[in-house]
Formats: C-alpha cells, sequence, structure tokens
C-alpha cells in the first residue's frame, strides 16, 4: 500500500511539474507585464492627485493635464494590471485543477503581447487627447476590439482546457472563473457596441458606461478573486472549504444581483425613475453574497494561525480579503439614496470605493496568488522575505490612507458641494488636506511596488534561491510536508472527503 501510494504521489508530482512548465513563459510575461503597468498607475496617480490640490504643477505640459493624466492612471490599473495579473492567475489554476498541461503557451503568449499592445496605444491616445471621455472606457475606440481579440484566445484556450479535465468534482474556484470569463465579454462587447457602434442619447450612455464600471467590479475582478481565495485558503492551510453550502449560496447570489447594480450614479439625472434605485438597491444587497464569501473564506484560513503567521501568500490574501469586507461596508454606506448618495454621488468618495474595490481586494488577492505561483513556475524560491515584509506593509498602510481617505474626504466635500449658500471653493477647500494626502500614500505604495516588479522580474530570470524546505514558512515547518519549491505539501485533491479544498 505504501509502495501504491509512493507512486501515485511520484505521478502527481511530475504532472504538477509538467503543467508549471508549460505554463511557466505565458503565467511569468502577464504577471511581470501587469506590475510594470501597475508602476506606472501609481506614477500617474501621484501627477494626478498632485494636480488636485497644486493643479500648477506640470501645468505647461498638455499630456500632463489632469484631465488625460487621471484617466490614464485608472485605465492603466485596470487594463495593464488588474487584467493582466487576472489572466496570469486564470491560466495557471484552471491548468492545476483540469489537471492537464498546457499545449498552446504560444497562443496565450501571442495574445498577451497583443493585449498589451492594445493598453500601450490606448494610453498615448488618452494623454494625447484622444480618449472617450467615458470612464473605464477612455481609450481611443480602435482599441476595444484589440483588447477583445486578445481576450477571446484566452478564453477559448480556458475553456478548451476545462473540457478535457478529467470527469468528476468541479470546484468552486473553476465557477468563480468560469463565470468571470463569461461575464466580461457580455458586459465589454455590450457597453462598447452601444457607445461606440450604435450609439444613442448621451444620458443613457452615461448610464451604459455606469453599469459597464460596476459590471467589471463585481462580475470579474470580484469572481476572480473569490475564486483565487478558494484556492489558496484551502491549499495553504491544508483544510478544507469550511463550507461547501456557503460557497455556492454566495455564488449565486453574486450571479443574481450582481448584473443590476451601477445605475445609483445616475440619482437625479431624466432618466426612468427606478433605475438609480434598483442600481443602490442592487449595490446594497450584494453585502449578502460578498459577507458570506468572505466570512467562510477567513474561517477557511483561520483554521491555520500556524500558517497565517508565516506564509505571505495567505498574509496579503487575507488583507485582500478584509478589503473586501470594508469594500461591502463602504458600497452600503455610500449607496442610500435618501442620506449619502447624494453626498457623494460627485465627490472623491467614487474614486476611494473604486480603489479599495481594485487595490484594497482584488489587487491583494493576486499578490498572494503571485507569491504562491510563481515558485512553482520558476522553480526557484523568492529571494528576500524583507522585499515582501516592505512590500506588504507599504501597500497596506498607503492603500488603507488612500481609500478611506477619499471616502471620508468625499462625503466632506459633498457636505460643501450640496450647501447652497456657500461658494463652490468650499468643497474645494474641504477636500484640500485629503488630496495632500492622497498623494503622500501614493508614494508609499509606488515605493513598494518598484520592489514587487524588481523582485518578481529576477525569479522571472530564475535568479531566486534553490531551497528543500517550503517558502519562508517557518513556524510551519512541522505541519506541513516539504516541497522544494511551494508554501506546503503541493497536492491539488486531497482525497473525496477534501474535494472542495482543491
Amino acid at each position: 500500500m505504501s509502495s501504491a501510494n509512493t507512486t501515485t504521489s511520484d505521478q502527481d508530482a511530475l504532472l504538477r511539474a509538467g503543467i508549471d512548465r508549460s505554463l511557466r513563459h505565458p503565467v511569468m510575461f502577464f504577471l511581470t507585464s501587469g506590475a510594470a503597468w501597475l508602476a506606472v498607475s501609481i506614477v500617474l496617480g501621484i501627477l494626478a492627485s498632485a494636480k488636485v490640490h497644486s493643479p500648477e504643477f506640470l501645468a505647461g505640459c498638455s499630456w500632463l493635464t489632469y484631465g488625460r493624466v487621471f484617466p490614464a492612471h485608472i485605465n492603466a490599473l485596470i487594463y495593464g494590471w488588474g487584467f493582466q495579473a487576472a489572466f496570469g492567475v486564470l491560466i495557471w489554476m484552471m491548468a492545476r485543477l483540469s489537471r492537464k498541461e498546457c499545449t498552446a503557451a504560444g497562443m496565450i503568449l501571442a495574445a498577451g503581447h497583443i493585449w498589451n499592445l492594445g493598453v500601450s496605444l490606448g494610453l498615448v491616445g488618452i494623454l494625447a487627447g484622444f480618449g472617450t471621455g467615458m470612464p473605464w472606457m477612455e481609450f481611443p475606440a480602435f482599441a476595444w476590439p484589440v483588447l477583445l481579440f486578445s481576450y477571446i484566445a484566452i478564453l477559448v484556450w480556458s475553456f478548451i482546457q476545462f473540457r478535457v479535465r478529467p470527469a468528476g468534482h468541479v470546484y468552486i474556484s473553476q465557477w468563480y472563473f468560469l463565470a468571470a470569463m463569461i461575464w466580461f465579454p457580455w458586459i465589454y462587447i455590450t457597453a462598447n457596441t452601444l457607445l461606440h457602434c450604435l450609439p444613442g442619447h448621451p444620458v443613457m450612455a452615461n448610464g451604459i458606461n455606469a453599469w459597464f464600471k460596476s459590471g467589471v467590479i463585481f462580475l470579474f475582478f470580484t469572481p476572480v478573486a473569490l475564486g483565487t481565495a478558494y484556492y489558496l485558503a484551502p491549499k495553504v492551510t491544508g483544510q478544507p472549504v469550511h463550507s461547501y453550502s456557503l460557497a455556492r449560496v454566495g455564488f449565486w447570489s453574486l450571479a443574481l444581483i450582481a448584473p443590476w447594480a451601477g445605475m445609483q450614479k445616475l440619482l437625479g439625472a431624466p432618466i426612468p425613475y427606478f433605475l438609480p434605485y434598483v442600481g443602490a438597491a442592487a449595490t446594497v444587497l450584494l453585502f449578502v453574497p460578498l459577507i458570506t464569501a468572505a466570512l467562510n473564506i477567513l474561517r477557511t484560513s483561520m483554521s491555520s494561525p500556524e500558517t497565517l503567521a508565516a506564509s505571505p501568500s495567505l498574509r496579503f490574501m487575507i488583507a485582500g480579503i478584509t478589503g473586501l469586507v470594508v469594500l461591502v461596508v463602504a458600497g452600503v454606506v455610500l449607496n442610500l439614496p435618501g442620506s449619502t448618495l447624494p453626498l457623494t454621488q460627485f465627490s472623491m468618495s467614487g474614486y476611494g470605493f473604486e480603489i479599495l474595490a481594485i487595490y484594497g481586494f482584488f489587487s491583494f488577492v493576486m499578490f498572494g496568488a503571485v507569491y504562491f505561483i510563481v515558485p512553482r513556475v520558476t522553480r526557484r524560491e523568492w529571494l528576500s522575505r524583507r522585499l515582501m515584509k516592505i512590500h506588504f506593509l507599504f501597500s497596506v498602510y498607503g492603500i488603507l490612507t488612500v481609500a478611506l481617505i477619499a471616502l471620508f474626504g468625499g462625503l466632506q466635500q459633498g457636505i460643501g458641494q450640496e450647501d447652497w449658500q456657500q461658494p463652490w471653493q468650499s468643497a474645494a477647500t474641504r477636500a484640500y488636506p485629503y488630496a495632500v494626502a492622497t498623494t503622500i500614500a501614493w508614494c508609499f505604495i509606488l515605493f513598494s511596488n518598484i520592489f514587487f516588479f524588481l523582485h518578481l522580474a529576477l525569479m522571472w530570470l530564475r535568479l531566486g534561491r534553490r531551497s528543500s524546505h517550503p517558502t519562508l514558512l517557518v513556524a510551519a515547518h512541522d505541519h506541513h510536508s516539504a516541497s522544494p519549491h511551494g508554501e506546503e505539501g503541493d497536492i491539488d485533491n486531497a482525497g473525496p472527503g477534501h474535494m472542495p479544498a482543491h
């Protein structure tokens, strides 16, 4: 029996090594180029934030006006970093969960180059003054078919990978990944077709744009991050998902509620009266699926306190899920039509909510996945524990400052805007100290992510250290089987009693 188990374990190890080897270049390309775009986005964010409180800063350069730098900052964050991080994590986890090597690495890599070309041309178009003026869709109209073509190539491979998997259990992570891959083309094609190909009334175009922004957050970034967390939490701790029933409830309630959110941003606009209230109600009701998923993942992660204290992947993931809890509470507080929504509708609170979603939640979970995946595909250990701590601490402090100050400062700004007896300048004066603090916080985040990018690039060059024990797991050595390139005993299927745990 022992010999048979050893043989099976060896075969599994060879299979995993083959999968990792087949995806090394596309995964590392997406993660490293995404990290580079993240640094670019943060630099642009610093410039945009500085211009809020110091309009004369770089005022002589037309390419660096606030109206160009700010949308370039957001689009680089979303399409340069967010989507590429998602692609890198998705293709690796889909292959691992499907237990099949990748046979189309060249196609995926080519799609990645096309995506980066589209993002580069789009950002140059925005800075040159050819942006569309539609938030999160500012790329010139020629860019969206390029990005869609690249996305479809990745999507087709992912579905083929899922289709050829061995018959059996479909993990909750795969549910979220497949849903995200299907939902994004729906919202992306719908929004771009209605706004670029079949343009209608500008007011309804605003509504479509607001629905698109909400859809990207809750129908792509959120399911990708939750699917990743549902993979990492049981994988690193060695424990099954706390409640698979809760996981199903969270998934289906997200699928039913999220498509209705977004229109609340048009409260008071000349559109059908019920649409903003439906959007506000849906955003508030998202409390149910997101808190359900967050508590389920946190309960799973807390089942092994020793590992939580030692694992960089788990630490980042827990920070991201905590960011999700804050995001959910902020979504409820900011979208009450009778009280807070009129105050935050045209203030910096919206920016704080978006940054909290993209960086405070999604990006932190992606960072955790990066620290888990990269040693496996490169077969090297991370070079420095100190660099990882710097990345974590400066990112946490920085993003908490950016998000919370923008949320609270937006409320103060909204109070000034609603006071019709005071000049508009008073609203700007209320927001001034919060804008200064945001600029300083972005500088801290830039500092941490420069080291993150350099650390990641060195790993891609396979300059990481060799090791015979799990990555930086000191306190947990006695609790996990040793792996030459991972954080724990690298087992994808733990048997029938642990199927939900991957």
